[in-house]
């Protein structure tokens, strides 16, 4: 179950921005793939076969760290 709050997508235990902040595309569909691809290979091959090709949003994908369950532990 995934639920939007402001600009981010929040559900089980992910909270990615939805738009990229400098451009407005939207980044959030290629999360998932972006990061179980990445554990395997190189995160700018993984980018370009997923069509991300400004920096800007190549930028919000390559920092974003998931610290939701760290923030807010609780259910």
């Amino acid at each position: 179950m995934q639920e939007r709050i402001g600009k981010s997508l929040i559900g089980k235990g992910k909270m990615i921005p939805i738009r990229c902040f400098t451009c407005g595309r939207v980044i959030s569909d290629v999360w998932e793939e972006y990061k179980e691809r990445v554990k395997h290979e190189e995160p700018g091959k993984v980018l370009d076969d997923l069509g991300v090709k400004r920096y800007c949003c190549r930028r919000m994908l390559l920092t974003h760290a998931e610290m939701i369950d760290e923030i807010a532990p609780y259910e």
